[in-house]
């Protein structure tokens, strides 16, 4: 069976669509069957692994017309890389949605079709706390927040983790926290050093060792519709998702690697 992980923040530009898509890129390239839910109008992990979202049958089928999401998923060109397409018709499936039974379970019936057939579905979600938004925490099995290394991502935190508990208390009470991810961290500057030193001291355990740093690479990477461990894997970038893979797995008990053994150095930028 299948671990579901939504990656959510209402913060725009704090690297969720990113995150996704390298995240699966890894994922696949270890082996394991991953599916990416695209639940972001703006379709930018569609677009990022090389799909037109104007071309294709997508999530808002599912939602709204009850379509079988087997028949709309489509497989990438990275290895083990599936995706359940997004359009931007999405923006009218949360109106479309609200005088519907179960609407904040529409996406949770949908998975749980084809649950069983991957390793891994993440879902990438809309900056934004809606209906689309609440569908993804109600299906997923754990959530992951990244937060940018700037003051004003984390003022949006303590709303998001509000959101989570009402999931939690209301729609899914088996929902955990997977990790909250720091992202855009750049060592060259003051604040962001204090945002890291903030987050570990607020959050703890919670916060995932990995830090994503910034690097030309990964926005790069999704104008040739790549993820950045097939379009340079030596990159600072690629290694940095590569651990945040290995400690995943290592979290979720799918992989024997050592605590010390389970970061790759990272020299000089490349």
């Amino acid at each position: 069976m299948g671990k579901i992980i939504a990656i959510a923040n209402q913060k725009g530009g704090v690297g969720k669509t990113t995150t996704t898509i390298n995240l699966c890129g890894c994922l696949g390239v270890l082996e394991y069957k991953t599916l990416i839910i695209d639940a972001d109008p703006q379709a930018n992990a569609t677009s990022g692994v090389g799909l037109d979202p104007k071309n294709t049958k997508n999530i808002y089928d599912c939602l709204i017309n009850d379509a079988d999401p087997a028949e709309l998923i489509i497989k990438t060109d990275n290895p083990n890389l599936y995706i359940l397409p997004s359009h931007i018709d999405l923006v009218g499936a949360e109106l479309e949605m609200i005088n519907l039974p179960n609407r904040e379970h529409k996406l949770k019936f949908a998975l749980e079709k084809i649950k069983d057939d991957y390793d891994f579905i993440i879902i990438d979600c809309s900056p934004s706390l809606g209906l689309i938004t609440v569908n993804a925490l109600t299906a997923a099995d754990s959530v992951m927040v990244p937060v940018q290394c700037e003051y004003f991502a984390l003022e949006g935190l303590g709303k998001l983790l509000n959101t989570i508990k009402i999931v939690q208390g209301r729609l899914n009470t088996d929902l955990e926290i997977e990790g909250i991810l720091l992202t855009m961290y750049d060592t060259r500057l003051r604040l962001a050093n204090q945002v890291v030193e903030e987050v570990k001291m607020h959050f703890q355990e919670i916060v995932f060792d990995t830090v994503i740093h910034r690097n030309t690479k990964l926005g790069e990477a999704p104008s040739y519709g790549e993820t950045i461990i097939m379009h340079d894997a030596g990159s600072k970038g690629a290694i940095n998702y590569l651990n945040l893979t290995r400690e995943l797995l290592q979290k979720n008990n799918l992989t024997k690697i050592a605590n010390e053994d389970k970061k790759i150095n990272i020299g000089d930028e490349l």
